[in-house]
């Protein structure tokens, strides 16, 4: 059967499903027994029907209709691809995916704008979002913590357009980023005894770096006795540790109440007796109450920050303090940030797609209104090898970090000569 004619059978097969089935009864069945209902339900309406379809095409039907029942419709068969780190519909007639850091478009479509609409509502009712020409633009996640992340008309010239940032099947422990060759040995092993220590540390990096991958594998080194308070805007941490209370900001409702901001939800996290609070992203104002937890009795506390250096991530932080209007003088927001944070990892994205560590610095104070940076470990590109994988080195400075004092006091130890050794990556 030509595609075109399969698609439109499939279409009045659906109508008919949707107009039989009993919605309330079926909800109240477990999943099994109702997708095996609903597939009885679907080869009864293809045998009386006039249209022949052969075995391969009643076994795709059927399969693309629980889809549309139970699931995403065209996006299930994409999602159950662990291969895939990101889904990008920009319109009912482009869908592209990023396997292994590299775009390719898909021969994949949805019907048209108000299925693609339909497959937006289900995900974002599922979280107790919205979306709607009042508030058309909206974060959200899947039951696994992909990010998602929507946009309909009037902003959308082209349609409603939807992003779907994957996560893995569960959270990347050290030893596959060491596969990946996403850092170093040493530099994991530095990284890892300051969470131990209670050092704070910022991780900055652009979209898609691997900045939220660093964050819930280095958790994994806060020990278990200690109570963790994770805040997001669209939960996706997927901290293993026992002790953890997950905080989720809230959109306002359809008259424009009710929001609550990621800074409400910090400040009230401070009265629920935290160890350490972990900020999935800085965006705002809650950027002023992070630097003052840490200062407070929060060490050890991380969070992410949008930047392309180090630096930037610094000024950025700064830029934030700013939004709460408290008009502090800038040598003392300077000196929070130097006395709140102590190490800045920087991630970034290569061009083949790979996700590296390129920088560890350590913060050591302020220095005539300057904050006082120096580098511990640098990724040093050198080219690019003829299968097009980024070839370079991860290496060590020839300055120690002052923190290996706190380390010491907190008992942690390190390798001797952790500071001595550099890595190929080719």
């Amino acid at each position: 059967m030509e595609l075109l004619n399969f698609e439109n059978a499939k279409t009045d097969i659906h109508r008919l499903l949707i107009s039989q089935l009993d919605l309330e009864k079926l909800s109240r069945i477990d999943g099994e027994r109702a997708r095996h209902a609903v597939s009885t339900m679907i080869q009864q309406i293809v045998a009386a029907g006039r249209v022949p379809f052969n075995a391969a095409e009643k076994e795709k039907l059927n399969g693309d209709l629980l889809d549309e029942v139970f699931g995403l419709g065209p996006l299930e068969p994409l999602l159950r691809d662990h291969d895939i780190s990101d889904i990008l519909v920009n319109n009912k007639n482009d869908v592209f995916i990023e396997r292994q850091g590299l775009l390719e478009k898909l021969n994949i479509s949805f019907r048209d704008d108000a299925h693609l609409m339909q497959i937006i509502d289900r995900i974002v009712s599922a979280v107790g979002r919205r979306v709607d020409e009042s508030t058309p633009m909206v974060d959200a996640r899947l039951a696994d913590g992909s990010r998602v992340n929507a946009i309909i008309p009037p902003l959308a010239l082209d349609g409603p357009a939807l992003s779907i940032r994957r996560f893995g099947r569960g959270p990347l422990d050290p030893d596959s980023m060491l596969a990946f060759k996403s850092i170093s040995p040493e530099m994991l092993e530095l990284l890892c005894a300051a969470v131990k220590a209670r050092i704070s540390i910022l991780i900055s990096g652009g979209t898609g770096a691997g900045k939220t991958t660093l964050l819930n594998m280095l958790s994994r080194s806060i020990p278990d006795r200690e109570r963790i308070i994770t805040i997001e805007d669209a939960a996706e941490l997927q901290l293993s540790n026992p002790n953890v209370i997950r905080l989720e900001t809230r959109m306002p409702n359809v008259e424009g109440q009710g929001a609550v901001r990621q800074r409400q939800l910090l400040i009230n996290s401070l009265r629920m007796r935290p160890d350490r609070i972990i900020i999935g992203e800085v965006r705002g104002e809650e950027a002023f109450d992070m630097l003052q937890a840490m200062n407070t009795g929060h060490e050890g506390s991380m969070c992410t920050v949008h930047a392309n250096t180090p630096r930037d991530a610094l000024s950025r932080l700064e830029s934030m303090v700013a939004m709460t209007n408290l008009n502090f003088p800038e040598k003392t927001v300077r000196l929070q940030i130097a006395s709140a944070i102590t190490i800045v990892v920087q991630v970034s994205r290569m061009s083949d797609g790979t996700r590296k560590v390129v920088n560890i610095s350590e913060i050591t104070g302020l220095d005539e209104n300057v904050i006082n940076m120096h580098e511990i470990f640098t990724f040093k590109k050198k080219g690019i090898a003829p299968s097009g994988k980024v070839v370079g080195v991860f290496q060590p400075s020839s300055i120690r970090p002052r923190f290996m004092e706190q380390l010491q006091v907190a008992g942690v130890s390190l390798r001797g000569d952790i500071f001595d050794h550099a890595m190929e990556v080719n």
